[in-house]
């Protein structure tokens, strides 16, 4: 299956040998998982043994981020975006990126640091004065600051 990672193997039936999808006939599904992310996966039938598999991860584009607003230091800034690339590498939920991102600022600069990750959000907040800020990494907007 050249490079590709399954994750489910189902025996089939006997019965089933009747239904014929060789390689050539592979099929693409979508699927959703909790986090809501379609992903495509393919299903293969090889000697009744239903295989899906996920196709091999690609080689993504590097991320660039967008500062829309920002009163914070320039190493504290690329620190901040590197967390945050190193975050959506991790993880996929938003909650996760957002709590990873807090917790390790938390560690490296002392608390209290906020972190919010989504969409489609509104914001008023109160910072610390050089500890705050808020880009987009893709389509993906991230909002970090500090509180006393």
């Amino acid at each position: 299956m050249g490079g590709l990672t399954c994750v489910s193997a189902i025996k089939l039936p006997a019965r089933a040998g009747r239904f014929k999808l060789s390689r050539d006939y592979t099929t693409t599904y979508p699927i959703s998982f909790l986090s809501h992310h379609r992903i495509p996966f393919e299903v293969f039938l090889i000697q009744q043994l239903l295989i899906m598999a996920l196709p091999p991860a690609e080689k993504k584009e590097p991320m660039e981020a967008q500062i829309k607003s920002v009163d914070m230091t320039e190493d504290m800034q690329q620190e901040a975006i590197a967390l945050a690339i190193e975050a959506t590498e991790k993880f996929r939920v938003e909650k996760d990126i957002a709590q990873y991102i807090k917790k390790e600022f938390d560690s490296r600069k002392g608390a209290t640091w906020h972190c919010v990750v989504g969409r489609n959000f509104g914001s008023f907040v109160t910072h610390e004065t050089k500890h705050f800020i808020y880009f987009y990494l893709g389509h993906c907007a991230i909002l970090l600051f500090k509180t006393q």
